[in-house]
């Protein structure tokens, strides 16, 4: 869509105060702030006054009304006007106060209606610099609560406006929008594009904690074969103990998540792991006598357990962690059980 460039020189610095919410009041008495307007508008209608010198008269009443809490005379007046002078090339502009107004008076559905509304019936505006369909759109992702609405400025903004965001930030609040809705494939699709950029791993994306190794487990979960999972945590805790009565090294290898299985004390973070090259059981067990604890011991939610054992070479307590696997994108596995990790030593 072709962008509309407007200098904008006799404009005040409204633009600014209006983005930042922070336009001062200014202490008017009725009488002198109705004068102003009645001079401005007057200003404004006579012939000779050219269309952008009208249009700074027109910010001035905006800012006037604005700097003294008449948000409603805002709305409007300029509704009336966009209504009235549907060829006026600032009016995307005049919308964007309208929202920004509505917003103001913490009014965010009607905000969220005049900012649908520019992106979709405006070509856009440069006003000191500033895009009205980006500034739109930044607006629309804090306010929607609707995640296929969410979904759709997002991709707006990674499709017109690369330049002016943190693709990697926006590819990863993208993937988690198509989680919410079940679009699994979009969804592990977009998180590949997330890893694949070259700051993943170090981005930090406010109330999004870990979010690289929450998509790369994702990634590498969907890429595995899966096949260590059981159907039910008592086939798995039945699997576990015989093995372990048998002395079957191996076989607890097998039985081991193949996607980031843990070794840590009950100190360290479960992300810290010890990674799982060359790591077998066989190493820790050594001809010793392995005994498990009868019964599991609950975990802090429904979707753990945990599993005493003793016996082990170095620190002889670990504690086995299961888990339910949560990975909708897979009906047969989500809901399956796993054995994640170890925690070794006593519990805390």
């Amino acid at each position: 869509m072709k962008k509309i460039h407007v200098v904008l020189s006799a404009f005040s610095l409204f633009i600014c105060s209006i983005l930042a919410f922070s336009c001062s009041k200014r202490d008017l008495t009725h009488e002198t702030y109705q004068k102003t307007i009645e001079e401005l508008t007057y200003l404004s209608n006579l012939e000779r006054t050219t269309d952008d010198a009208k249009a700074a008269m027109m910010n001035a009443i905006a800012k006037t009304y604005l700097a003294n809490g008449r948000d409603t005379q805002l709305i409007v007046y300029l509704t009336e006007w966009v209504e009235e002078h549907p060829q006026d090339k600032f009016n995307a502009y005049w919308l964007l106060m309208v929202a920004y107004s509505y917003m103001n008076t913490n009014a965010e559905p009607m905000a969220e209606f005049y900012f649908e509304r520019i992106i979709k019936n405006y070509q856009d505006l440069i006003v000191m610099g500033q895009s009205v369909h980006f500034l739109c759109l930044e607006n629309l992702i804090k306010i929607s609560r609707n995640p296929e609405s969410r979904i759709k400025y997002f991709n707006q903004l990674i499709n017109r406006f690369p330049a002016n965001i943190s693709i990697t930030e926006i590819y990863m609040r993208l993937a988690r929008e198509y989680e919410k809705i079940g679009e699994w494939t979009k969804a592990l699709k977009t998180y590949n594009m997330f890893i694949e950029q070259p700051d993943s791993a170090t981005i930090q994306i406010a109330d999004i904690p870990d979010a690289y190794n929450y998509a790369k487990t994702l990634i590498d979960f969907n890429n595995s074969p899966k096949n260590w999972t059981f159907k039910s945590l008592g086939a798995l805790e039945n699997a576990i103990k015989e093995a372990i009565f048998r002395y079957q090294p191996k076989k607890l290898d097998t039985y081991r998540s193949k996607v980031n299985f843990f070794a840590v004390s009950w100190k360290q973070d479960e992300n810290a792991s010890t990674g799982q090259v060359d790591f077998s059981m066989a190493n820790y067990m050594h001809g010793n006598r392995i005994t498990c604890d009868k019964d599991l011991i609950p975990g802090p939610t429904p979707n753990e357990a945990y599993l005493r054992t003793t016996g082990w070479t170095t620190m002889p307590t670990w504690y086995f962690y299961f888990r339910e696997v949560n990975f909708p994108a897979d009906p047969d596995i989500h809901g399956t059980w796993e054995w994640a990790g170890i925690y070794i030593g006593d519990m805390l």
